[in-house]
Formats: C-alpha cells, sequence, structure tokens
C-alpha cells in the first residue's frame, strides 16, 4: 500500500506541475490558448454558438460551424470540467496530503485552510474522490468526442494537435 501511496503522490504533484505548465503556456501562447481558461458568458453570439455545437453533437443539424480554435461548447466543459475540477483537485489533494505532512510543513501553510470548509476530513476525501471520477469521466467523453469531430466534421482536431496547422476537409464524398 505504501507504494500505491507514493505513485499517488507523485501522479498528483506531476499533474499540478503540469497545470502550471499549462497557465504558463495560456499566458505566455497566443489566444487559442487562452480560451480554455475564461469563458465569454456576456457574450450573445457566443450562446448561439454553443447551442449550434450542442445541436450539431445531437445530430440536430447538418453541418458544424467552423472555429479555428476550441469550439464554445468545449470551452465551456473544458472550463468547468477540466480547468475548475483540477484546481479542486490540487487543493483538496493539497490539504489532506498537508494532514500527513504535519501543521509545520510547507503544505499546511499552502492548503491548511482547505480543510476549515470540508470540516471532517473525511468529508474532503470524500469530495477529492468524487473529483477524481469526475476527471475521469471528462476525459472519457472529451476523447469520444475529438474523435467523433475528426471523422463527423472533417476538421482536422486530433491530427493538428500533432502537426499543428488545423484543416477543413468539406469535399464530402
Amino acid at each position: 500500500m505504501g507504494y500505491i501511496r507514493f505513485a499517488h503522490f507523485a501522479a498528483a504533484y506531476i499533474f499540478a506541475i503540469g497545470f502550471l505548465g499549462r497557465i504558463y503556456l495560456a499566458l505566455a501562447g497566443n489566444h487559442h490558448t487562452r480560451q480554455i481558461f475564461y469563458i465569454p458568458l456576456w457574450k450573445r453570439s457566443w450562446w448561439k454558438d454553443v447551442l449550434n455545437v450542442l445541436r450539431w453533437y445531437l445530430f440536430m443539424v447538418d453541418e458544424p460551424k467552423k472555429f479555428l480554435g476550441h469550439n464554445p461548447l468545449a470551452r465551456l466543459v473544458m472550463f468547468f470540467m477540466f480547468t475548475l475540477t483540477t484546481l479542486f483537485m490540487i487543493f483538496t489533494g493539497g490539504a489532506l496530503y498537508a494532514e500527513g505532512e504535519g501543521i509545520d510543513s510547507w503544505q499546511y501553510a499552502l492548503f491548511g485552510w482547505v480543510h476549515g470548509i470540508f470540516g471532517d476530513p473525511q468529508n474532503l476525501r470524500t469530495w477529492h474522490h468524487l473529483g477524481m471520477w469526475v476527471l475521469i469521466v471528462y476525459v472519457i467523453i472529451h476523447v469520444y468526442t475529438a474523435i467523433r469531430e475528426e471523422i463527423m466534421s472533417r476538421q482536422s482536431i486530433i491530427s493538428s494537435m500533432i502537426s499543428g496547422e488545423r484543416t477543413f476537409r468539406d469535399d464530402r464524398p
């Protein structure tokens, strides 16, 4: 069990450092790299695009709209299910780790306040566990929709992650 616990903590540090790297990329990169960190809730046109993409996913429209970056529905889901859930997992996991490290550790100084929100440590563990399931379900749906979009919308979704170029294959057979 000690090895599993160590693997969990090592994975958590890699996850948190990777997320910090993603934040750096958003700050240093172009506007597409910042898309999952904010959503323009105040724009009516953005909400229209969200509904249009949702209708496309539900097979209610024949042709998808083209977006150079993430589509609006993807941005909305990634913001809530990836960005906010990742922050939640880092803070709750940090608080649980700080509990084992002690009250005079740097982890407790950084994350100890989280215990006050959840009260009982078991509540904190339960919420952290629930966050894990949110991320797992998100990853499954995300991979499915990325593959689906690559095939159905005839846009380079997955291949653009490798090549860096977005293409639209409009020549329907």
